[in-house]
């Protein structure tokens, strides 16, 4: 061990006091190593190592040596045989988390993870290799991993459901509601989310994991265009959240702004930022949102695409604000091209360009794109550089009533045909 020394220090409470005391946290972690060293395994040296191991993982978290977590772990197997399985399980889950909490681990995580399944496999500790393995399979979603992702919760899902570990696999099923999401298979994703809520009905549920369920709901809501429902579950995620001081409180936040835009009721988005639970959260994430709502309240697309550079981190990195912005943009657009060219019969496309401030080419393969899907009849006159724009064709109104009326005579011939062929036979 590179940071042990060979000499050990007895696993005593002076010991963590020293390593406490000590001028620097290299002393206090260099301290704490050689207390681990002490070979003694009575009741009263087990419990100090259980403190020394929780200090050092503190300090090695604060210092950012995610590489010595790791390789704790390694070290700290002969001493799990000594103590508890769920003092053990406590341990590896607490030196994971710390593991997570240092910026920029998400190889390291998924190595030692991985790592852990395959000990705790051979160790058949089952109950903290499914929590690890659940674990696992929220790291590979997070790094889009998603066959490998899929296999693992598969089979983990099967086994937990065997063991009937409802909490468990509340989390389970929202992982695999959330990689369905991630995987654009919205029936799978909303099947998922029923069974993590049928679940969670069963057994008393963290409010935090509750948060989650309500947080994913939103997002499945919202998915579907029924804004106000996904405003409701984003509503009640957010009052979980920020009870608990959940970072994803924001998140929350973000999301029932972007159903208020949704919905037509861009207004309401200062009202809701200016609240007492709103101004807690005043930051990038709700001035972005903020800067959304006033460009939609004002019609503006030039406004819109400044709120989408200006806060691209906000918006364009967060792929469900993104996917409902999209939408927003184009029916904004479509309204304001379908405004512009209404007066004309043939005009320029330069000049359309001018008018709404946006790039030439942008605002051209717009209109060729509109005119594909029927939204207006007309064609792109590219040598020219203009837009032809065709009178809408009149139907003349005698054209469905003749249509009609042979329809009925045909009923008629045929109603008669059959009444002669009854009195022939």
């Amino acid at each position: 061990m590179s940071s042990m020394e060979s000499s050990y220090l007895p696993a005593t409470t002076e010991s963590i006091a020293k390593a406490q005391e000590a001028k620097d946290a290299s002393e206090s972690i260099s301290i704490l190593y050689r207390v681990l060293q002490d070979p003694s395994s009575s009741a009263e040296a087990l419990r100090t190592k259980e403190l020394a191991i929780t200090n050092l993982t503190n300090y090695l978290t604060k210092e950012n040596r995610a590489e010595e977590l790791r390789n704790l772990l390694t070290q700290l197997r002969p001493f799990f045989s000594l103590i508890p399985k769920a003092k053990t399980a406590k341990i590896v889950r607490g030196i994971i988390d710390a593991v997570a909490k240092i910026p920029e681990t998400s190889d390291l995580q998924i190595s030692l993870c991985k790592e852990m399944v395959e000990w705790t496999r051979a160790e058949k500790r089952t109950f903290l290799r499914q929590r690890v393995e659940a674990r696992l399979a929220a790291l590979l979603l997070e790094s889009q991993e998603y066959t490998e992702a899929l296999t693992l919760l598969t089979g983990l899902i099967k086994e937990v459901r065997r063991l009937d570990d409802k909490l468990l696999l509340v989390d389970i099923d929202l992982l695999e509601s959330k990689l369905h999401f991630s995987l654009r298979n919205l029936p799978k994703a909303k099947a998922s989310l029923t069974a993590a809520r049928t679940a969670a009905n069963a057994i008393y549920v963290p409010p935090a994991q509750q948060g989650t369920i309500d947080l994913q709901s939103g997002i499945l809501h919202a998915e579907e265009k029924d804004y106000k429902t996904a405003y409701s579950y984003f509503f009640e995620a957010f009052e979980a959240f920020s009870a608990l001081e959940d970072p994803k409180a924001i998140f929350s936040l973000k999301y029932m702004l972007l159903c208020k835009i949704m919905v037509n009721q861009a207004d309401d988005v200062a009202g809701i930022i200016s609240s007492k639970a709103g101004l807690k959260y005043l930051g990038p994430d709700v001035d972005a949102m903020k800067a959304v709502a006033d460009a939609y309240s004002k019609r503006s697309l030039k406004y819109f695409e400044t709120a989408l550079r200006d806060y691209k981190s906000q918006l364009e990195e967060d792929p469900i604000v993104h996917r409902h912005l999209s939408s927003l943009y184009d029916t904004l657009l479509e309204q304001n091209l379908c405004r512009l060219i209404e007066p004309y019969s043939r005009v320029e496309i330069a000049h359309i360009a001018e008018m709404i401030e946006l790039p030439v080419d942008h605002v051209e393969k717009k209109l060729s794109q509109m005119i594909l899907d029927k939204k207006f009849a007309g064609t792109l006159d590219q040598g020219a550089g203009c837009l032809i724009i065709f009178e809408d064709p009149k139907t003349e109104a005698i054209f469905p009533a003749t249509l009609e009326t042979i329809s009925n005579v045909g009923k008629v011939v045929d109603s008669l045909y059959m009444r002669s062929a009854k009195i022939m036979a």
